[in-house]
């Protein structure tokens, strides 16, 4: 699969995670960073998105510790919450 469609699929699997916050959470991320990725950092994101929502969301916030194949600088950026968008 090229990069392009690889990263629209990408997109569509992280803003449709079934709950909103999951979907501002993760989607915010992706939209924030995706475009300056390289194949190791897709790889990354195409494996969290593997992972129960609830999973990723307790390692963001910080009160579970994200396994060791998916901690490193991205999750560092995951764990930032500046992507999020606020309600006004």
């Amino acid at each position: 699969m090229d990069r392009a469609t690889e990263l629209k699929r990408l997109r569509f699997r992280a803003w449709h995670r079934g709950t909103k916050e999951a979907d501002l959470l993760i989607g915010g991320f992706f939209d924030r960073h995706a475009a300056g990725w390289g194949d190791a950092e897709i790889a990354w994101f195409a494996a969290l998105l593997e992972e129960d929502d609830v999973d990723v969301m307790a390692w963001a916030i910080g009160t579970q510790v994200a396994p060791a194949r998916f901690q490193g600088p991205l999750m560092e950026g995951l764990m930032t919450l500046d992507y999020i968008p606020v309600a006004k």
